[in-house]
């Protein structure tokens, strides 16, 4: 099953490592006839439940996911028949503004991935370019090597991936990175899915620089901005997790700052709600501080008020533009 710590997109840190918690499944839909039968024994069927029911939003990705996932059982019901079933190309490209939930599909997809029996661990290794492209010469390749080595098995994420490649920088080393990547990934795709993510348009301007890695990409989701009320959603979600609640009043202050926050530069939808609900429970701790001698109840020390959420500079940036 799936992790709870990873059920909020934007809650996983970046360039970590993460493994999943599930051992492999003993056969991973041998010998089943239905695609029931194949969901059962993976258990697959429950990480993609877990997917629909914990992520906030995401229809059109998680329609996506679905979509693979189901190719990935005919496929297994084929093989179990006898039949020819070509090993698909998985690697992946994820499109979408900071915050939209990347990290945390990647994980669920690594889950899904290997409980059908298309990696060996199912783990994710998530990285970015310092961690592939070295500094002087002779320097990137053992780098890179690395962190393949770390990732076989299961799923390499790469973060931001277009910085691997600096044209106007001709004594860069991000190309002897892209060069050993696309041999792994042709050569031990069967081993290895790598999931490319970054914002849109330079996915586009870096594909288009790079044929060679545009044509092993076979899968392409884009990550949409959630929507206020989806981002309240989330809110509810991590307070839930954290066992806090919004006092009377104090929802409608935090609906207010989204209001005001979505409109103002380097929001990053969901991080960012993570982010005020972070900086909303230090003004409530400092708040009940200051009150040394009273005995809280636990609803005191749960809850989150108005005022918690007004105090933030959100709300007076947003004074000062009208």
């Amino acid at each position: 099953m799936g992790s709870p710590l990873y059920s909020i997109p934007g809650s996983t840190p970046p360039a970590a490592d993460a493994t999943a918690a599930a051992e492999a499944p003993p056969q991973a839909g041998q010998g089943a006839r239905t695609v029931g039968e194949v969901l059962a024994q993976s258990q697959a069927g429950a990480v993609m439940d877990e997917l629909d029911r914990d992520l906030v939003g995401l229809i059109p990705v998680k329609t996506r996911i679905r979509d693979i996932a189901a190719l990935l059982v005919i496929d297994k019901l084929r093989m179990n028949l006898g039949l020819q079933a070509q090993a698909p190309s998985l690697h992946m490209c994820f499109t979408g503004n900071p915050g939209t939930g990347k990290t945390t599909v990647a994980l669920r997809m690594a889950e899904i991935l290997h409980r059908l029996g298309y990696v060996r661990k199912g783990h994710l290794v998530a990285v970015t370019r310092d961690d592939l492209v070295g500094q002087y010469i002779g320097h990137t390749a053992p780098k890179t090597k690395e962190v393949l080595k770390r990732a076989m098995g299961g799923v390499l994420f790469i973060d931001e991936a277009y910085y691997l490649y600096r044209p106007e920088n001709e004594r860069d080393y991000g190309q002897e990175a892209i060069e050993i990547l696309l041999q792994v990934m042709e050569n031990q795709r069967d081993d290895l899915v790598v999931i490319l993510a970054g914002y849109k348009d330079r996915m586009d301007t870096f594909f288009r620089s790079n044929p060679g890695m545009s044509s092993r990409i076979a899968h392409h989701l884009d990550f949409p901005d959630y929507s206020e009320a989806d981002l309240l959603r989330i809110a509810d979600k991590l307070l839930g997790q954290a066992n806090y609640r919004f006092a009377p009043g104090a929802r409608e202050a935090f609906e207010e700052y989204v209001g005001h926050r979505i409109r103002q530069p380097h929001f990053a939808n969901a991080r960012s709600v993570r982010n005020a609900l972070e900086r909303a429970r230090l003004r409530q701790a400092s708040r009940l501080f200051e009150d040394k001698d009273r005995e809280f109840t636990a609803e005191d020390l749960t809850t989150i008020a108005a005022s918690d959420i007004l105090a933030s500079r959100v709300f007076q940036a947003a004074q000062k533009n009208h």
